[in-house]
């Protein structure tokens, strides 16, 4: 059996008993995340947009209702990460769709978010080591559309093995131009589960796909990968849960930005009410990935103008947001509070420096990229110099090197994207403040307190409390059940 064959074996068997508790707790937070996620982008105006295009989010082709949940769920980075990948928009709202048509019960929900979870995060990681990552990685898409569609379904092992080899055989490669400098970052997530809804239709009606589609050396990791890491897709399967590295999004903004918002909002705390004009400065220490996600969408964030796909991956506009009021919500990416004059005279004295520590604890951790660099050992050298020089080489393989902690099941894995941020006020007082892990992401901190976590997320979001409270009986649900509550969580 070739790895993709396996990994279909094992997915399309899997049953809910199967799956260890606390996977299929975090998998019940996962799905209330995803749904204010959604949520949040179908009262958005881009959202209404899509929804005018495309249709509802439950309509009658859930082939097409997926799609649209995927979209909606996708551009206000409040979708869920994992090692590896920005799992949700797919590993969720294909589910979403498919058990609402279908009448499925929530437990065989769960089952289906897990098993697309499991799906597309191995063969993301097999991948990590490449030159597409984070949401620009859409191919994960492909995986969790496609595992999502056909575990709600039932179907063989052997249709799992053709439509992942139908999907994988022209996978999608975004451009950084459109995606940050247009309304196509929409689609990041909604054309790849279109792919894979096409590829579940034709392997319905017998068409073939290639069973070695990822290793072949004319395949899939050939291409999008530069440190191909096949051991990936099928090693550890029912042992290794790649679902227990889950990091939650409690806030919009890119995944890099996070530990400097928790620090800016415990900053507001301390210092209280601000006005931008009694700031001298503010320094934001981070690791090398927030430093390249900021490089990234710099040039184009010039003001309140800034597209969407660029300014969720800012750092200067979201912490001057969150030192000014003490948080950060959706309605801070759109006009008439985008436009506030004071955030923008602030985000320009918001100033950017690596830390070599924060950077060697980027890597040590299994997310979002140590557990493959672990994997592949020296030959991520010419990767890791890449995308951050020979000095970033250097610590991330001292991170990852001999004697580093290695995750046997993820069970107690972590996403350490950590900040430091210092306030330096005019009057000569200066705060600082400091996180490791960010709120919700993958860690002890999250493991123990992710449901209340994400009913707090639902409800910011404008969900309705009762929603939130019922989502902790999702795997008792019946089929009728289920139906009204995912009904009322958009309402």
């Amino acid at each position: 059996m070739t790895p993709l064959e396996e990994l279909a074996d094992w997915a399309s068997g899997l049953k809910y008993d199967d799956i260890p508790s606390p996977v299929r707790s975090l998998a019940t937070s996962q799905v209330l995340s995803q749904l204010g996620s959604i949520r949040a982008g179908l009262h958005h105006p881009l959202g209404r947009r899509i929804v005018a295009a495309f249709g509802d989010p439950w309509q009658d082709d859930p082939r097409t209702g997926a799609c649209v949940l995927a979209g909606l769920g996708s551009w206000l980075n409040l979708d869920d990460t994992a090692y590896a990948g920005h799992l949700s928009n797919s590993t969720v709202a294909v589910p979403l769709a498919h058990a609402l048509a279908r009448g499925l019960d929530g437990a065989a929900l769960i089952t289906a978010v897990v098993a697309a979870n499991e799906c597309a995060a191995r063969i993301t990681a097999a991948a990590t080591l490449g030159p597409l990552r984070g949401q620009s990685a859409v191919h994960t898409h492909l995986a969790g559309g496609v595992a999502g569609r056909l575990h709600c379904e039932g179907a063989s092992a052997a249709r799992w093995t053709d439509a992942l080899g139908l999907a994988f055989a022209m996978p999608n490669w975004p451009l950084h131009r459109a995606f940050l400098a247009s309304d196509a970052r929409l689609f990041n997530a909604f054309t790849p589960v279109r792919s894979a809804m096409d590829a579940c239709d034709a392997a319905a009606a017998g068409l073939r796909g290639a069973p070695d589609i990822l290793e072949h050396p004319d395949g899939f990791l050939a291409r999008f990968a530069s440190v191909p890491l096949p051991g990936e897709v099928h090693e550890g399967l029912g042992t290794r849960w790649y679902t227990h590295t889950l990091s939650f999004k409690a806030r919009p903004g890119g995944p890099g930005i996070d530990a400097a918002v928790d620090c800016a909002i415990e900053l507001h705390d301390v210092l209280g009410p601000l006005r931008e004009e009694d700031v001298e400065e503010v320094v934001v220490e981070a690791s090398l990935y927030t430093l390249f996600a900021g490089r990234t969408a710099e040039r184009y964030v010039t003001g309140p103008d800034a597209p969407l796909g660029a300014l969720v991956l800012h750092t200067p506009y979201p912490v001057a947001t969150a030192l000014l009021q003490g948080g950060l919500t959706v309605d801070d990416f759109a006009a008439p509070r985008l436009a506030l004059p004071e955030r923008w005279k602030l985000a320009e004295r918001v100033v950017l420096r690596h830390d070599e520590d924060f950077t060697r604890a980027l890597f040590g951790s299994v997310a979002p990229f140590g557990e493959a660099v672990r994997r592949a050992g020296a030959a991520a050298g010419p990767w890791l110099k890449a995308f951050g020089g020979s000095a970033t080489e250097r610590l991330a393989l001292t991170a990852c090197g001999p004697g580093a902690d290695r995750a046997d099941d993820f069970s107690d894995a972590t996403k350490a994207t950590p900040a430091r941020v210092t306030v330096r006020m005019r009057d000569g007082r200066t705060e600082s403040r400091e996180r490791l892990v960010p709120i919700g992401a993958a860690g002890p901190h999250t493991r123990a307190g992710h449901a209340r976590l994400m009913r707090e997320k639902f409800v910011s979001l404008g969900g309705a409390p009762d929603v939130a409270r019922a989502a902790s009986e999702l795997d008792g649900m019946d089929g009728a059940r289920l139906a009204d509550w995912l009904r009322a969580s958009l309402d």
